[in-house]
């Protein structure tokens, strides 16, 4: 596996993946993180743009794909500003968001967020309280929950920081 920046080119295996993620919450008893139609075309877009979206590129057979898409920046995140609960630390921080893996992948989440943490030792991350998946992988991996943020958008969210 080996990641590299998302490009425009990337966009629709990239919304394939974020839809077939939305598909696979509701399935497993979450439907309310990423609803209908999150993340928007628009928002991925952007990401790209901004060279903050990533995919993991998996090898099947011959072919090479992408298995995997995430944001990954080192950035302030107004949502984690003010939490019920306390950080880990209060050192410059990067986020992981929207990570998203294709069907029938195993071990990309991991790969990608091993990725993250070696590219910048502070990584702090949110995920819906129903999305049992994914917090089982953060802890898995060794990330600690940190207490609830309540989002722009007034959704809340667990939130994750796993530091060096």
């Amino acid at each position: 596996m080996q990641i590299r920046k998302a490009t425009m080119n990337d966009l629709p295996n990239i919304l394939a993946i974020y839809a077939y993620a939305r598909k696979y919450m509701k399935e497993h008893g979450n439907s309310d993180q990423w609803r209908d139609s999150y993340p928007p075309v628009s928002l991925t877009t952007q990401d790209i743009q901004s060279d903050c979206l990533y995919v993991c590129i998996i090898q099947i057979e011959e072919d090479e794909q992408i298995g995997g898409v995430f944001y990954f920046h080192r950035e302030e995140d107004p949502d984690y500003q003010t939490i019920d609960g306390s950080w880990l630390n209060d050192r410059p921080y990067a986020v992981v968001h929207r990570v998203a893996t294709a069907p029938g992948t195993k071990g990309v989440a991991t790969f990608c967020l091993n990725w993250a943490y070696e590219q910048f030792p502070n990584i702090k991350i949110d995920t819906h309280d129903d999305n049992i998946p994914m917090q089982h992988l953060l802890v898995k991996l060794g990330f600690t929950c940190c207490g609830h943020t309540t989002l722009q958008n007034g959704d809340i969210r667990l939130i994750y920081q796993k530091a060096d």
